[in-house]
């Protein structure tokens, strides 16, 4: 059976395999984990769109439970009770071993979480002894908050992470076939096409000087940097800044025009880059510039499937929400912007793309993006 709490769909099961525990003469509920992740999660959606703060407390009460003590428990349920809201949300951040708050629309969340320590400080030192307080251990986390690569030993910061992917992470059969497609579909792909590859690579030697393929810096899953391949398509020694502000207007809305069927249309895309050479305009309009990325599959930071890595400078200019798209899913050579969207969508619409794909991920939907792939490749709509 399936409850929906404030938009979020909860299975029913996650009410009955926790405790909710009543706290003394307050009202709260202790909520079990999976149910207060997901209100954690979709607080944290909420937050990132509005930019209104909200906190969140973890209490470790170390060795007071090890026992067990259904009285400790209801003591400190009680102790946190009378220093929240009735707005805000108690609950399993760790199904018997951390207990959390959340505390919903805070204002300024710097000057509030002092007054927060100091009512949740007294309350606990009114219910525990001395000897008590030393086994408890009591953090604030503030959010918005930016997450990083370099921030995952942060548990607030892994938990964001885990809750992103949770959905997917938790059909590990299925994401191990996905490898496997993505391993077989790579080596096949390289095999099929190493007389292209060669022919390229001669190409793109006797047409421009520089390497055959370009490295690149992107990021991949869970904001894990990666050297991305692609075929080289642009003279060497350009000047990167054109790339950097079309990507600022991209990522604001900002369109081009082009010709098309006589008529000028939006584009979302470079139009007229003076750094692609005449072969390299061939080969991105037919996507054969793709081609190396195959072993960036083989190799494990790229799917098959899955949305585009960005380019640092990208990342940097995300709102907190456009992050999601690297939290869930490996990045893909295809996707569902490739097949449905390209440059005739724009920036915000490609994310909610690649995060719906995320959230709705299967083989199935693998397999469907796949075989729509060659006919927009072929087609070359929104190609750059």
């Amino acid at each position: 059976m399936l409850k929906n709490i404030l938009g979020v769909t909860i299975d029913s099961r996650a009410i009955n395999e926790g405790p909710i525990l009543r706290g003394g003469n307050s009202n709260f509920d202790m909520l079990p984990e999976q149910l207060f992740m997901k209100l954690f999660c979709l607080e944290r959606r909420r937050t990132e769109r509005s930019g209104r703060s909200f906190v969140l407390l973890l209490l470790d009460p170390g060795n007071l439970l090890n026992s067990a003590n259904a009285r400790m428990m209801t003591t400190l349920v009680s102790a946190i009770s009378q220093s929240i809201r009735e707005t805000d949300l108690m609950g399993w951040y760790k199904e018997g071993a951390i207990m959390g708050v959340i505390y919903t629309e805070v204002g300024d969340a710097e000057e509030i979480v002092p007054t927060l320590a100091t009512r949740l400080t007294d309350s606990l030192h009114n219910a525990l002894s001395s000897l008590q307080m030393n086994e408890v251990k009591v953090s604030f986390h503030i959010f918005p908050k930016d997450w990083g690569a370099s921030d995952s030993e942060d548990p607030v910061i892994s938990t964001l992470q885990m809750a992103s992917a949770s959905a997917i992470n938790g059909r590990k059969v299925s994401l191990t076939v996905k490898r496997l497609i993505d391993i077989a579909g790579s080596l096949v792909a390289l095999i099929l096409c190493l007389p292209v590859l060669i022919t390229i690579a001669v190409a793109i030697k006797l047409t421009s000087r520089g390497p055959v393929l370009f490295r690149q810096v992107r990021l991949g899953y869970l904001e894990k940097k990666f050297t991305f391949l692609k075929f080289r398509s642009m003279y060497v020694n350009n000047d990167q800044r054109i790339h950097e502000e079309y990507v600022a207007r991209f990522i604001v809305g900002a369109s081009d025009t082009e010709q098309t069927n006589g008529s000028r249309q939006k584009v979302y895309k470079l139009t007229a880059d003076p750094r692609i050479t005449p072969l390299g305009r061939f080969l991105r309009y037919t996507s054969l510039d793709e081609i190396p990325q195959f072993l960036n599959v083989l190799l494990g930071d790229m799917s098959l499937v899955g949305p585009r890595p960005p380019v640092t400078y990208e990342f940097d200019r995300y709102d907190l929400w456009h992050k999601q798209r690297l939290l869930a899913v490996k990045p893909g050579i295809t996707g569902m912007w490739q097949v449905d969207g390209r440059s005739r969508v724009k920036f915000d619409d490609m994310v909610r793309l690649d995060i719906r794909y995320a959230r709705s991920w299967s083989l199935w939907l693998d397999v469907k993006i796949l075989l729509k792939t060659p006919r927009a490749v072929i087609s070359g709509a929104g190609a750059c």
